[in-house]
């Protein structure tokens, strides 16, 4: 794995939020951030001109000392003008924009998008190309939210299945608190017994409660061996009895991240259209 964090950036508004966030970030893993942008194979190049090869080649340039005059560079300029620690490089291809993004983050440690580009039909919350890099890329994407107040930044939230926890979303989302100094609240939303749904009357309070008394265990025990790793780390543990999407929505209102593992993405989808803070989605 590439020890780098790539955003992928255009002329939106939700495009330079993404890259914003993914500068802090690098900031904080003491990484380089990689600024790439993706011109469609018969639309403008990244410095406004056609691109000289037709078809779905892509053409590449790499600019870090001397990054000239595309949507990449300018991007990076902007960065590196408000975080001069920062060690920022640009990349302009030529292509599909999800199946390029996919490529050039298959080996990085995160890649950073916004929720809607520029071509982004209006009306629309999330992009085609945030909605397709969430189901099928290969590594963590980070979706951020442009051009709406920011979630607070008091906790990262993850969302636990605790009877199949996903090791690589909880690790990240430790990971996260842990390098931002903030509580990390973990939601494991659980659901009814099936036998509770057979039933031709309501489950009595004594059942319920005997079944959430469960669900707070094995969230506590699949939480036990992060604990020990990462003993910084403030932990609100929370079972709810919600569908995970909804459990997860409410949960976001005090954080500054949300983590989901994708599965069937189903869960990270329903949050994106009402996200106010970026949401990592971590294949699992």
């Amino acid at each position: 794995m590439e020890r780098v964090i790539i955003t992928g950036v255009d002329r939106s508004a939700h495009s330079r939020a993404a890259a914003d966030w993914a500068a802090r970030a690098a900031l904080l893993r003491g990484l380089p951030l990689r600024v790439v942008h993706v011109s469609p194979p018969d639309g403008p190049g990244a410095d406004g001109e056609r691109p000289g090869r037709p078809g779905n080649t892509v053409a590449e340039r790499v600019a870090t000392d001397h990054p000239g005059n595309t949507v990449a560079a300018h991007v990076a300029a902007q960065l590196t003008d408000r975080h001069p620690a920062l060690r920022a490089q640009c990349l302009s291809l030529t292509g599909d924009p999800m199946a390029a993004l996919r490529t050039v983050a298959a080996d990085a440690e995160l890649l950073v998008v916004g929720l809607r580009g520029e071509d982004s039909p209006a009306g629309v919350p999330v992009g085609s190309t945030a909605v397709a890099l969430t189901r099928a890329c290969e590594r963590p994407v980070v979706l951020v939210p442009g051009g709406r107040p920011p979630g607070h930044a008091d906790a990262v939230t993850v969302g636990i299945d605790a009877r199949n926890s996903a090791s690589a979303a909880v690790g990240l989302a430790f990971e996260a608190a842990r390098s931002r100094g903030v509580r990390l609240h973990a939601v494991h939303a659980w659901p009814l017994p099936a036998q509770a749904a057979e039933r031709p009357f309501p489950a009595m309070e004594e059942d319920r409660a005997t079944w959430e008394d469960d669900e707070v265990q094995r969230l506590s025990d699949a939480l036990r061996p992060w604990r020990g790793k990462y003993p910084e780390v403030d932990v609100l543990a929370d079972v709810v009895l919600l569908a995970p999407e909804v459990a997860l929505a409410h949960a976001a209102g005090n954080s500054g991240l949300v983590v989901a593992g994708r599965r069937s993405g189903r869960t990270a989808l329903a949050l994106l259209p009402d996200a106010e803070c970026p949401v990592m989605v971590v294949p699992v």
